[in-house]
């Protein structure tokens, strides 16, 4: 009572709190991060390691193995560990116990990690270590492709110049691109030409890795000047790397260009795309967890015109794949949800009472609610995504109790010819204590979602967070800001009350509207009890249909439920992931791609492409990776 007390003698101090939520609100959502789903942390430390030409058995034996044995004497809460070794590549996922810090376990494979590369075949280098999450995955992906550039200068254009400024938006990650030829300056040995000079490739790396080197140097002192002195030796020109001497046989230097062919050539080709059945280079761009999918995709969309008109007009630049779509759909459709929540149970209220101004009443708590449960859910790191929205729009319906309940009990208060002051009192004393049990039930129902462990427990937290701190928030409205508004709200109901109206509708056709609504209602309450006085005179017989229909309801229908993680959802995008043969070339799995493509095109008609080219939403691409 206490509180209503200090709400009536201090109205403005609540009105200004309110006015301080609305503002704080607004802003909370407009720095807020929006993304489809929250970061599930997932403990997983990811090592990659690298040594090219390496078969796959020599791979899992001089790396794999022994590696997963030091990491499991030397790197705490390790739950299990996963490996998978390729042809000149070793893949390691360490699963950590829940609750582990991933800083400290990143921190201890780093630094065996580097322990390790000493025990590794001569030119081993270390690993990338990789955290992951389940929030990494792809918002844009932007497809380069041209009719007269080469895969060569695709990638280069894509590296150097697209991928350097898109680096510079926050929150935006970028991996190598996929497809394209990564250039390098290749030097074709020719083995006849060693073999007749009794040379051997080791020869020819030696030469190279002795001569073509940039040593460090100094200064030299002349007089008042002081000039800097070069010892590069590296040449400037692809054909000057010829002229390097390899060695002196029966009198005769021979020079790199003697045995081979040095060219400005690329790397052997790992992966390729195909983009509307040409060969192109793929981008995709990811985001770190606390980022907005929302805020990044945007920035990225208002820097790629300025970063494309500094690149030849050959090269086009097309968004394959944008998530924002998706996140978009996914908030408005939940919001819109939640809008249309909020209106029902509006008109719902305004049917019930009678008074649109106990019905304004009420509905300003929504809101006021919803937006201290949006600043709280800020405050400890949460976004706005389906699972925090969904959260609220599942309290929309139940904000609304303290209120409605309040303000049901001074109208009937009032009906007993009390004042308003007195009615407020008394109305809010005799629901003080159901409606804080009320509150505290519907709260305690979500307290165990915080034992629940692995990704739901990412998924299900912020929602149980969003109904918590929205249903406390409005039984602290209900206790403060409604009284006030009450109390200035429904002077003219009370007024007219005082002038001998038999109820507190308004005179009219909506008056008189709401008067046969209750009449209705009292017809239907009264059919009501007499259906439960023959239920509690039929119990046995009651509860044995009852319990025979919820017992073939589950039998017959828990068969028919699938399971998965994710509600199945219709995107509008078709991926096909075909698997080949291990060991398949890349180049026979670009033909096999090809095909493929071919029967696509045949499948789906042309106008169907084309808008889906148009709405950038579901662009056909293919790709293939070795």
């Amino acid at each position: 009572m206490w509180l209503v007390l200090v709400a009536l003698k201090r109205p403005y101090t609540f009105v200004v709190m309110s006015m301080l939520i609305v503002i704080l609100g607004v802003f909370t959502i407009i720095r807020m991060p929006v993304d489809i789903f929250p970061d599930i942390d997932i403990p997983v430390v990811t090592v990659i390691w690298n040594y090219a030409g390496l078969p796959p058995e020599e791979m899992e034996q001089r790396i794999t193995t022994g590696y997963e044995r030091v990491l499991t004497t030397t790197v705490n809460d390790v739950e299990h560990v996963e490996s998978q070794t390729l042809s000149g590549i070793a893949v390691i996922k360490i699963f950590f116990q829940p609750g582990a810090s991933i800083d400290a376990a990143v921190s201890q494979v780093t630094a065996i990690s580097q322990t390790w590369v000493r025990q590794l075949p001569a030119g081993g280098t270390p690993p990338f270590i990789i955290r992951y999450s389940a929030s990494n995955v792809p918002i844009l992906q932007i497809g380069l492709e041209s009719d007269t550039l080469s895969e060569q200068q695709l990638f280069d254009y894509g590296v150097n110049f697209i991928r350097a400024d898109i680096a510079t938006v926050p929150g935006a990650q970028l991996p190598y691109p996929y497809g394209g030829k990564q250039r390098q300056v290749v030097i074709d040995i020719e083995p006849k030409k060693l073999y007749a000079w009794g040379l051997s490739p080791r020869d020819v790396s030696n030469a190279l890795g002795l001569q073509n080197v940039v040593l460090p140097t100094g200064t030299a002192k002349m007089g008042v000047e002081e000039y800097p002195i070069l010892m590069n030796s590296s040449p400037e020109l692809i054909s000057q790397l010829g002229e390097i001497p390899i060695k002196t046989v029966n009198g005769t230097t021979i020079y790199i260009k003697d045995v081979a062919n040095v060219r400005d050539g690329y790397s052997p080709q790992t992966s390729m795309v195909h983009v509307s059945g040409k060969r192109s280079v793929l981008m995709s761009i990811l985001k770190n967890g606390s980022a907005s999918t929302l805020d990044v995709v945007r920035r990225i969309r208002e820097i790629l015109p300025t970063t494309m008109a500094k690149l030849p007009k050959e090269l086009k630049a097309s968004l394959m794949f944008d998530q924002s779509v998706f996140v978009r759909a996914a908030i408005s459709g939940v919001v819109r949800e939640a809008v249309i929540a909020a209106a029902l149970t509006a008109l719902m209220i305004l049917l019930f009472l009678g008074s649109w101004r106990s019905t304004l009443i009420v509905v300003i708590s929504i809101p006021l609610s919803i937006l201290v449960s949006i600043v709280m859910l800020h405050a400890l790191g949460h976004t706005l995504n389906v699972m925090t929205l969904g959260g609220m729009a599942l309290a929309v319906g139940i904000l609304v109790d303290d209120a409605t309940v309040e303000i049901e009990n001074i109208h009937r208060n009032l009906a007993q010819r009390k004042t308003m002051v007195r009615a407020i009192l008394d109305g809010a004393q005799e629901i003080a204590l159901p409606a804080l049990v009320s509150t505290l039930c519907i709260c305690i129902v979500f307290v165990p979602v915080a034992f629940i462990a692995g990704a739901a427990k990412s998924l299900f937290v912020p929602l149980a967070l969003a109904v918590v701190f929205a249903m406390l928030t409005s039984y602290i409205l209900s206790r403060t800001l409604v009284p006030t508004l009450v109390r200035y709200l429904l002077e003219k109901e009370v007024n007219a009350h005082a002038q001998g109206l038999d109820s507190l509708h308004p005179l009219g056709p909506v008056g008189r509207f709401f008067a046969a609504f209750e009449r209705g209602f009292a017809r239907l309450r009264i059919a009501y009890g007499g259906l439960l006085a023959w239920t509690l005179d039929n119990r046995a017989a009651f509860a044995a249909v009852f319990l025979t229909f919820v017992v073939t309801s589950a039998a017959v229908l828990t068969p028919l439920l699938g399971r998965d993680f994710f509600p199945s959802v219709d995107a509008g995008l078709i991926k096909l992931h075909v698997r080949g043969a291990p060991g398949l070339r890349v180049e026979e799995s670009e033909r096999r791609f090809a095909a493929i493509e071919e029967t696509v095109k045949t499948v789906i008609p042309k106008d169907d492409r084309d808008d889906d080219r148009h709405d950038r939403r579901a662009e056909q691409r293919h790709q293939s990776v070795a």
